[in-house]
């Protein structure tokens, strides 16, 4: 089976190739039979590749330890969702799996746009298939997920696609198994999500070069690429949130976010994706930014790039990233045509793209949306700067510097706080140019109600500086969102015969994409509480023995009891504690260690006690022969707010994606003329 595997990878590659060359040269010649060839061996390489997939879990699920990357990231003792998730666990596995969606997304953009298009399809569909046809490569002759495992008759083990001479098929009695700090549920879950968001930004990159090489650069390709870019945006905001669900459940040191590389290989294309989303606004509203938005989308798919080398390299060090491996070169050889072709056809492009729209006024949307865009990128710049610097450091002087977590809080936090405001102040200013009088009238509510709010904060004793902006910051943005979906009931209210809840109702329906964004910038703002919760945390160590107790703001844990047990797969050590509120038992929580045999390796099993305002985290630190103990315990307030946040962007991003009522139109008049008229009797 697994010759099979890699024979259909070649296959595979072969398919992409063709689907190049004939959408191409069928775009030169303008024969519409050797375009649509092009999109049938691209579909042909969404199948192959799938079959791929399929044969793949096949092996896993089936514990066929003759194939090495099987053996290497699965056993039998693991649970089957874990099973199913060595997948991805590895690189080879994970090369598969990113070549596998992106020919879904290319499948799926080729059936969408099959009746419309049509001049820009040729060239979406060669610069996808470069795409995948890369990963296919690598899984091909770099790191091909179905080699197989052979002994020599020295004894010794290697990995072939092809039986060697001498050799005879090896296969162990079981595997090494996944990682064990990947055996938790959100980590199964979040790199499909992740890799949803990184693949996505294909189509919208693609969309950008094929508008570039047809000279098609007016909005079409925008409104095109809408939904196209939100989705992937929406995946990878939602893939770091639960990769931080991961680190905060798993890793045992009372945090979420450490601004780790492969952390920020995630951020730093989110950065990018958010400042395009919001600057695509300004030219379609005023046909202005287009070398802008241009750079940014193109920018945005070359960070999703460089963000999988950085993982899959192995070049900079990370508890995410994957071991060093000779696949560097390769990406890197990628990235530099990534960087080269399109920097050709912008260059060429610059002076169609160039408008002499100019803006009116400092004072006005378009200048909000410039300056958000311009602290997004200063943002950008500033975890790329910090990420790459131990690799910089490293060619200079030969030892890796790494940049440590307070770099990044320095300057990001005031970049964020900024941002922040502007979510509350872009939406209240008007087009084109805001009078004196209307912006004092227009601030002066939120503006009263968020100073009212700090009042309340310093009253209650908080003196922490940023945090007193940020929660001011937070109760300026939620009070500018009110007054916005207030002014729309009241003007549907003086307009019609609607009551104000039925008023709100059809301001969603109406301009789904105006109100589901408020939506969304409320979960950011939530958001950015759950963050502000981290100058108020507190932690503290403790060594017990059974019946001693530890006091920590407001609560006392009691260590009950200890004991050993093991299964299959690990051996755990678990510990019994009382939790007392305000001198009120409140719950019994059993901390506890794994140590997995097979790789010989322990992980933290957190315990909570969570309410929304905060969690009490407990770790089992150290376990000991006499049964005594240390415990590490945290007490994070508002964490939960993070969390919560991702279920609001989420209503958020769905409510933007229903298609509008003009779009709803238009598609039904598109199908009444594509339908043959009735011939009379």
């Amino acid at each position: 089976m697994a010759d099979i595997g890699h024979l259909i990878l070649v296959l595979a590659l072969a398919c992409a190739s063709f689907s190049i060359l004939a959408a191409l040269t069928g775009a030169y010649k303008e024969r519409l039979d050797l375009i649509q060839s092009g999109e049938n061996a691209a579909i042909a390489v969404t199948g192959l590749l799938t079959l791929a997939a399929l044969l793949l879990w096949q092996q896993i699920l089936g514990h066929d330890f003759h194939n090495d990357y099987v053996a290497s990231y699965s056993n039998r003792a693991m649970p089957v969702f874990y099973v199913f998730s060595a997948f991805w666990g590895g690189q080879k596995g994970s090369l598969l799996f990113w070549g596998w969606l992106l020919s879904l997304y290319s499948g799926l953009t080729i059936y969408l746009n099959r009746n419309k298009h049509r001049e820009l399809m040729p060239y979406v569909v060669a610069t996808l298939m470069l795409g995948a046809g890369f990963f296919i490569l690598l899984n091909v002759f770099v790191s091909p997920p179905f080699e197989k495992l052979w002994q020599m008759a020295d004894g010794r083990v290697i990995r072939a696609l092809v039986k060697p001479l001498g050799g005879i098929a090896f296969a162990p009695a079981d595997g090494r198994g996944l990682n064990p700090l990947l055996q938790h549920p959100a980590m199964a879950i979040h790199p499909p999500v992740l890799y949803l968001g990184f693949v996505g930004f294909s189509v919208p990159f693609a969309f950008a070069i094929a508008s570039l090489i047809t000279g098609r650069l007016d909005s079409q390709w925008l409104h095109t690429i809408r939904r196209w870019t939100l989705v992937p945006w929406f995946f990878l905001g939602i893939g770091m949130l639960l990769g931080g669900k991961w680190a905060y459940m798993e890793l045992g040191w009372g945090g979420y976010w450490a601004w780790d590389p492969v952390e920020n290989a995630a951020l730093m294309p989110w950065l990018a994706g958010t400042a395009f989303i919001h600057s695509v606004m300004i030219q379609e509203k005023k046909n202005m930014l287009r070398v802008w938005n241009m750079v940014l989308i193109l920018l945005t798919y070359f960070l999703c790039v460089f963000g999988t080398f950085l993982t899959r390299s192995g070049v900079i060090s990370s508890v995410h990233s994957f071991a060093k491996s000779s696949i560097g070169a390769w990406f890197v050889a990628y990235m530099a045509l990534l960087i080269i072709g399109p920097g050709i056809l912008l260059f060429k492009r610059l002076p169609e793209l160039k408008t002499k729209h100019h803006f009116d006024s400092v004072i006005s949307r378009e200048s909000a949306f410039l300056i958000n865009n311009l602290v997004f990128l200063g943002a950008l710049f500033a975890v790329f700067w910090g990420t790459i610097f131990p690799l910089v450091t490293e060619a200079i002087r030969g030892v890796k510097v790494t940049v440590a977590e307070p770099f990044f809080n320095t300057v990001i936090t005031p970049m964020g706080l900024f941002l922040l405001f502007l979510t509350g102040a872009g939406p209240l200013v008007a087009w084109r140019k805001t009078s004196t009088k209307l912006l004092k009238k227009i601030f002066l509510p939120p503006t009263i109600v968020s100073l009212l709010g700090l009042i309340v904060f310093l009253v209650a004793g908080i003196r922490h500086v940023y945090a007193l902006i940020s929660l001011t910051m937070s109760i300026f943005v939620v009070a500018t969102i009110v007054i916005e979906f207030h002014r729309g009931a009241r003007a549907r209210m003086r307009n019609g015969a609607e009551g104000y809840f039925q008023a709100i109702i059809r301001l969603f329906l109406r301009n789904k994409r105006r109100y589901g964004g408020y939506v969304v910038h409320f979960g950011m703002v939530v958001m950015f509480v759950g963050f502000t919760g981290k100058a108020f945390d507190i932690e503290k160590e403790s060594h017990l023995k059974i019946g001693e107790t530890m006091q920590i703001r407001g609560y006392e844990l009691k260590y009950i009891d200890a004991n050993t047990t093991e299964d299959a797969n690990k051996i755990i050590w678990q510990t019994e504690m009382d939790v007392y509120k305000n001198g009120e038992k409140v719950k019994t929580i059993y901390p506890n260690k794994h140590f997995y045999k097979v790789q010989e390796q322990p992980t933290t099993e957190v315990v909570l006690r969570s309410t929304l305002l905060e969690d009490l985290y407990v770790v089992l630190a150290q376990p000991n022969e006499d049964r005594s103990a240390v415990f590490k315990v945290y007490i994070n307030p508002l964490v939960n707010l993070v969390w919560l946040s991702g279920l609001i962007v989420t209503l958020g991003t769905f409510v933007i994606l229903l298609p509008a009522q003009t779009e709803k139109r238009a598609a039904r008049v598109q199908v009444k003329k594509s339908q043959p008229l009735e011939t009379p009797a």
